[in-house]
């Protein structure tokens, strides 16, 4: 017995620093990113591979060096990296799913993400727009098709006609009439931090601008899951969702809140909070995914009161 266990200690002290190397990896890579070192970071995953092979924790950090890449305008290198991380992701996925590995979503939609993101800096927008709507087309209904329709949104929802709203089940007060009205739209998750950091300052502003005709609405989803990750059914869920709007977002009494899994996706809310300002035309005049301030918002919720209508 004491041969036995101490063969398996044997076998945890030779895996633990491949596995700790895993758990820390992309946080290196993204730090290395952060002090510019795009090659330290790189350098960093070609040790990782060279020990554990690719791996979806080794992808998920490649497709960190292509983002890394884009933000630093070397659109060669962050090409490279994204070609790379598409062609070595898709090999994994012929014996695996996207849904099998966090990892292997992060690491493809970000890679196409970027590709996609190239082609709009670098004064191809139509053919990005083209691009993405054929990845949409791919992988629609996967753990990636939300970060993509995020991205085409981008890049072409402003000045567009606002995909309606098609929930069938509501939150909190009546869902209101939008049609004539300057709208807010907040899209927030249960879950999520950054929301309830944004919705104070959501709240300001309709609380300012009701008299003004704003409305704020406050779409979410499922996400199949309860405080501290417990799986849950849709009702047991959509429970849990009405308990943290009431705890969080009580500071929003005139918010309705259609829960759809299908509007989150046509508003590509794979970014919580995600902002959108609709005119009173029924047109899109701001996507934004992430947080804004006050100082950023007001200004554009002004010239949406401000507009007559069309343009």
């Amino acid at each position: 017995m004491r041969t036995v266990r101490l063969m398996l200690l044997a076998v945890v002290v030779v895996f633990a620093p491949a596995l700790a190397s895993a758990q820390t990896l992309v946080r290196d890579v993204r730090a290395a990113i952060a002090r510019n070192d795009i090659p330290g970071g790189a350098a960093l995953v070609t040790s990782y591979r060279a020990k554990s092979g690719t791996t979806p924790e080794a992808l998920a950090a490649l497709s960190w060096l292509g983002r890394g890449a884009l933000v630093a305008k070397d659109y060669d290198t962050a090409e490279r990296y994204a070609r790379d991380t598409e062609k070595l992701t898709l090999e994994l996925l012929t014996t695996r799913t996207i849904a099998s590995d966090s990892n292997l979503a992060i690491a493809l939609g970000a890679s196409l993400e970027v590709q996609a993101k190239l082609l709009a800096e670098t004064g191809q927008r139509a053919s990005a727009i083209a691009y993405l709507r054929t990845q949409i087309t791919k992988y629609r209904n996967t753990p990636i098709h939300m970060r993509l329709t995020k991205n085409l949104n981008l890049i072409s929802l402003e000045g567009q006609t606002a995909p309606r709203l098609t929930a069938k089940e509501f939150l909190g007060p009546r869902m209101p009439d939008m049609t004539g009205k300057p709208v807010l739209m907040f899209f927030w998750a249960h879950w999520c931090p950054d929301c309830k950091n944004q919705a104070p300052v959501v709240a300001e502003l309709e609380r300012d601008y009701r008299a003004k005709g704003l409305l704020v609405v406050g779409p979410t989803k499922h996400y199949g899951y309860v405080a501290g990750g417990a799986p849950a059914t849709p009702a047991q869920e959509l429970a849990h969702i009405d308990t943290v709007r009431k705890q969080y977002y009580n500071m929003l009494p005139n918010m309705a809140v259609p829960v759809s899994d299908e509007d989150a996706v046509e508003y590509g809310m794979d970014a919580t909070p995600t902002i959108v300002l609709v005119d009173r035309a029924g047109k899109v005049r701001l996507f934004h995914p992430g947080n804004m301030t006050r100082a950023e918002l007001e200004p554009r919720i002004q010239a949406l009161i401000g507009e007559a209508g069309t343009r």
